[in-house]
């Protein structure tokens, strides 16, 4: 079941489980407090808004080195965007981030809320599939370790 528009509340017990299981792999202490955190910001009060629901660089295509479009809409929904900005956790550096963030206006709360999607769904694969894929291990430790860096 697609979990994007959900709360990340919904997706709590099977992140804890997965930060269970990182345990010696990354800093569990670390993720516990972020997704705490996540789970006690303040949630979308505004409109509805559009999201992509699984937006990753997987879902995007580049030619010649620039984005050329965005596929695979099976997640669409309208609600909280905070699932989308994953994005920046999976694509960018740090200053990318930044510049990013204050380019969409992203307040805090809803940066926070992102960031807990992006440890929960980084999570979610790493735990899955980093054992027997190298390229999932590598995208999803970048993913956790950039959404603990915020």
């Amino acid at each position: 079941e697609a979990l994007a528009g959900h709360p990340l509340s919904d997706r709590d017990r099977e992140t804890r489980i997965a930060i269970a299981k990182a345990h010696g792999v990354f800093d569990t202490t670390a993720m516990t407090e972020l997704w705490n955190a996540a789970l006690n910001a303040p949630g979308w009060d505004r409109s509805p808004v559009w999201f992509h629901g699984d937006f990753h660089t997987g879902n995007l295509l580049t030619s010649d080195g620039c984005l050329s479009a965005v596929i695979d809409f099976g997640g669409l929904g309208t609600g909280d965007p905070a699932c989308d900005l994953t994005i920046a956790f999976t694509l960018m550096s740090a200053n990318s981030r930044a510049a990013f963030r204050e380019a969409l206006g992203v307040d805090d709360a809803t940066w926070l809320r992102g960031r807990g999607w992006a440890l929960a769904t980084g999570l979610n694969a790493y735990t899955s599939y980093a054992a027997v894929s190298p390229r999932v291990a590598a995208q999803t430790t970048r993913q956790i370790t950039q959404a603990l860096v915020g």
